[in-house]
Order: C-alpha cells, then sequence, then structure tokens
C-alpha cells in the first residue's frame, strides 16, 4: 500500500491521458462520468498513511456507487454511512455490518427501522444521533447497543455556508448539553463515543478555525470520561483544490494540527474523509453542441446541465474545464452552459478554454464527490453512464438511464 500512499497529492485535468478520455466519449456517449479507481485507492492510503494511528472511515455520501465502495474496501477502509441506503450499498459492496458506522440526522422511521434490524443481527454496528428524540425512537424499537452522540461544536468551516455543518443546530447535541446526554446514553445503551464535523472542503488555510472545533470536542471527550470510550470521530471534511492555482492540503501539517487540538485521549481517533478520496479520482466528459456569439461573450453549448453536476449550480463552486479534443488550439474566454432552461445551468463564466468548436470532448474535472450523488432528472432527462478505469481496464459500472428508466415508476403504477 506504501506506493499508493506516495502517490502525488494533487491530480489536475491535464494528468489525465486525454487520448483515452476521447476515446472514452466517443464509445461510451456523452454525457459520461469517469472513475479512477486506482486514484481512489491511492487518495485513501495517502491519508491514512498522515494519520497511522487512526481509524480511517470513508464518508459513503461522496461517492455511493458499488466499484467506488469496493475500491476503498480494496484498500482497507471502512464505511460511515448518512443514511439507510448508504448503509444497504455498503453490505452489498462486501463491507462487514458489523464495521459499519451510521450517523443518524432527523432519521426517518425506515432509516431506524432498517438500522435497529441491521444491528440486531450484527452488534457491531455503530449508531451516532444527534438529537434526543432519535434515543427515543431507538429505545422504542428494542435497541439498546452501540450509541455515538453528534456534538455541535458550534464552530462551523469550509467552503461554503451551506456546508458548515458545525455552527448549525440541524446537526449534533448543543455542546453544554452533551454531558447530560452522555449519562443518559450510558442508563440505556452501550455509549462507545463522540462525533462531530465542523464542515466540508477545508484546505491547509482553513485548518485553524476546522481545528479550533476539534479542540472543543477533545475538551468534551475528557469531561465525559474518554477512558470510557472507544473512539472520538472528528468528522472529514478535508478539501481538494479545485481551481488550478490552489494548492493541496498539506497532510503532514493537518495531522500535526489535529492530533494537537485533540489533544491527549485514551479514547481511538477517528476521521470520514469522503471528498479527499474521490473528488480528483472523477470527472465528466460532454459534448459541445452549440457555439453561439453574443454581445459580452461566446456561449458555448454542451449536453451536460446542471441535472449532471449541480454543484455550480448549488454552491456556486468552480469546477477545471479542459477542451479534451483539442487543448492546444488557443484559449478564449467562454461561457460553458447545459441544456436545462434556467440561468443556474450554467458551468463557468468568462473561462479561458482551448477555442471550442462544435463536437469537441470537455472534461470537467473534480467531479468524483459529489458529482453523481447529486444528479437528477430535471428536464425528464437521463441520468448519464458511469465508467471506471482500473489496472488499465475500463468498464461500465452505471449503465447509461434510458427514456423509459425515467418514465418507469409510473408506468408500473398504471400511470
Amino acid at each position: 500500500m506504501s506506493d499508493l500512499a506516495d502517490s502525488p497529492a494533487v491530480r489536475r485535468l491535464d494528468d489525465w491521458d486525454l487520448e483515452r478520455l476521447e476515446s472514452l466519449a466517443d464509445e461510451y456517449d456523452t454525457p459520461l462520468y469517469v472513475m479512477d479507481l486506482d486514484r481512489v485507492k491511492a487518495n485513501y492510503a495517502r491519508f491514512s498513511a498522515a494519520f497511522p494511528d487512526a481509524h480511517v472511515m470513508y464518508a459513503a455520501k461522496a461517492h455511493t456507487g458499488k466499484a467506488v465502495l469496493e475500491a476503498v474496501l480494496e484498500a482497507g477502509g471502512s464505511i460511515e454511512c448518512a443514511a439507510w441506503g448508504e448503509l444497504r450499498r455498503s453490505i452489498d459492496a462486501g463491507a462487514d455490518p458489523n464495521e459499519l458506522q451510521y450517523t443518524a440526522v432527523n432519521p426517518p422511521d425506515h432509516d431506524l427501522d432498517y438500522a435497529t434490524d441491521l444491528a440486531a443481527e450484527h452488534p457491531g454496528l455503530t449508531i451516532t444521533i444527534g438529537a434526543v428524540d432519535t434515543l427515543e425512537r431507538l429505545a422504542e424499537r428494542g435497541y439498546d447497543g452501540r450509541i455515538a452522540i453528534r456534538i455541535n461544536p458550534g464552530i462551523g468551516t469550509g467552503h461554503h455556508e451551506k456546508v458548515a455543518t458545525g455552527a448549525d443546530a440541524k446537526f449534533g447535541i448543543p455542546y453544554e448539553r452533551v454531558p447530560e446526554v452522555a449519562e443518559r446514553v450510558r442508563e440505556d445503551f452501550d455509549l462507545v463515543g463522540l462525533h462531530a464535523h465542523a464542515g466540508s472542503g477545508v484546505l491547509t488555510a482553513g485548518l485553524e478555525d476546522h481545528c479550533r472545533a476539534i479542540s472543543r470536542v477533545g475538551e468534551m471527550a475528557r469531561r465525559v470520561g474518554d477512558d470510557t470510550l472507544e473512539f472520538v470521530d472528528v468528522g472529514g471534511g478535508y478539501g481538494v483544490p479545485y481551481r488550478e492555482d490552489d494548492e493541496p492540503l498539506d497532510l503532514e501539517k493537518t495531522s500535526n494540527m489535529v492530533r494537537e487540538a485533540i489533544g491527549d485521549l485514551e479514547a481511538q481517533l477517528k476521521l470520514e474523509p469522503g471528498r479527499y478520496v474521490v473528488a480528483d479520482a472523477g470527472l465528466i466528459l460532454s459534448e459541445v453542441n452549440t457555439i453561439k456569439e453574443a454581445p459580452d461573450t461566446t456561449v458555448v453549448g454542451i449536453d451536460a446541465s446542471l441535472a449532471t453536476l449541480i454543484r455550480p449550480a448549488m454552491f456556486g463552486s468552480y469546477h477545471p474545464m479542459l477542451n479534451v479534443s483539442a487543448p492546444d488550439r488557443e484559449a478564449r474566454e467562454v461561457t460553458v452552459g447545459g441544456p436545462v432552461c434556467t440561468s443556474a445551468d450554467v458551468f463557468a463564466h468568462d473561462r479561458p478554454v482551448a477555442r471550442p468548436e462544435r463536437g469537441d470532448v470537455v472534461a470537467i474535472g473534480n467531479a468524483g464527490s459529489y458529482g453523481y450523488e447529486l444528479a437528477s432528472q430535471f428536464h425528464s432527462q437521463p441520468r448519464p453512464a458511469e465508467v471506471a478505469l482500473e489496472d488499465g481496464e475500463d468498464r461500465v459500472v452505471r449503465r447509461r438511464e434510458t427514456l423509459e428508466d425515467v418514465t418507469r415508476v409510473e408506468r408500473e403504477s398504471g400511470q
């Protein structure tokens, strides 16, 4: 695994084999998700190597594709899940249910039913609660097993206010209530850990605030008795450089700062990287279908849309773009948008791209995390295919949806 851990810390679009990408677009059509499973394993190994004494779990919500989950498990990882579907998909990928951690956020009844039924057969499953209500609902189901308490540290970090979970009342038990809740848990359950997650997309420059939240988690662990806990889970949120001039996360500095922030603990440290593991392992290939000269810009229309990748519309996120077909053409500033009927369906404004022409294939980078996971059928568009690369081979791991797939649930209901 050491050769994977020593892989480059950042992967730019220029680092991909452009000829191969163009051949994939030709063979499998566009828009197309491409996931490099070798890169997934390398990213996991590199992160784990930076925290040799910690238990590193993969946050499944970043990408729950079976091939990705299998790659994480092959790399020696375990998995943290935030919903019943992620539990099921992790098990389908080969995960041991006894090693899964389920982090419940306002869980629907079917989530808790599934988790407690699973725990009845696999008592090693850990359920993380962020509300006293959830404890009551678990007790109603006869559950008395492993519980971790999610703390709201009151400090949010990350690339956007919509991912700064550490200061959002939706997430976790209010900080000063944790000791009383811990005592309540110990009465009827097996309290095994504390959990917190400050935010997402943190790079080296944002580590100070991130570690202030972690420091509070360490303090609380010692207040409730860290010698009685199995673990203290400080979540994930570790970012990747989306912009071409952003530096990658300094893992050595991150490890040192996290260790210093958490302080001395008897309990094991846990971390949950998601984005870091899969973001730069994935991209989208899309074909140019329209070139339109407008008074203030040149509009380049592509067949990917916000239904394919919603992050730019939802978070204003920057994703690098490259003309795969002709990377050496002279660059020109263009606006790149998709076929959805809203002004939000734009991937880039005034972005320098090697002059696109109709029929060119464009790559949209860093799409491996929260890309396919947030894809939709908006405008009744079938979701794209996904191809996995591994050991020099490629294979379809998610077929392209058809219009029949889009309308199937209606037809099967008799509509």
